[in-house]
């Protein structure tokens, strides 16, 4: 099976280089890039679904808020009407890891792809300042920029929300994840990077849409 899926990353961005060269600009951070935007549309719908229950969640802090108060020495009755609010308002708390749990393989099978991969030719894998997608960044402005785009997608997804609730543990993982993602980007195939910086950039966009769209009547009623 784990054979199965670094065969199918592989196959892919040879397809997609060829599709670079068919259209007379040959280049496999082109065809990184493009595989990027395809995983991003095919994953649209479970993302979509999970941005606005992030945003719902947003929603009802306060709400959580008076629950916790009320109910702060009784936590079975707590978690029943946190399941109650969550099931009115179409909140499923486990919605952000589902995303991340589908995202965990691929970016290992493209680490393990772009690790032993042999571009021919090789200066057809060049992207800028990178002289080959297999290296990390020799100025680590790659990993400086995943970062910074999980910083930015996490903010727009969770920092309302954290704020509202105090969680400490939102707070860390706001700003520690990007970090360490940072960090360990250093070492990774610069190939690797930016497919991450694209899905995240791709991601923010996503969110600051699902941001702006006014709340429905149904959920203005609640």
């Amino acid at each position: 099976m784990w054979q199965m899926l670094v065969s199918g990353i592989k196959s892919i961005i040879i397809f997609l280089y060829d599709i670079t060269k068919a259209i007379g600009f040959p280049n496999y951070a082109l065809a990184i890039i493009l595989m990027t935007i395809l995983l991003r549309l095919a994953l649209y719908p479970l993302t979509l679904k999970q941005m606005k229950s992030m945003k719902n969640m947003q929603l009802v802090q306060p709400k959580i808020q008076q629950l916790q108060k009320k109910y702060k020495n009784n936590k079975e009755k707590l978690n029943q009407e946190l399941m109650k609010l969550y099931q009115q308002y179409d909140i499923n708390p486990a919605a952000g890891c589902l995303p991340l749990l589908i995202q965990m393989p691929i970016l290992i099978g493209l680490f393990t792809v772009l690790r032993d991969f042999t571009f021919e030719p090789v200066e057809h894998a060049k992207f800028f300042w990178v002289a080959n997608l297999s290296n990390p960044d020799p100025y680590y402005i790659l990993p400086i920029l995943v970062g910074i785009a999980t910083y930015v997608q996490s903010k727009l997804s969770l920092a309302k929300a954290t704020t509202a609730s105090n969680n400490s543990m939102n707070l860390m993982m706001l700003y520690f994840m990007p970090i360490f993602i940072a960090y360990i980007s250093i070492q990774f195939p610069a190939g690797l990077s930016l497919y991450w910086v694209v899905f995240n950039i791709l991601g923010v966009v996503q969110q600051i849409i699902i941001n702006r769209q006014p709340l429905t009547e149904e959920v203005e009623r609640k």
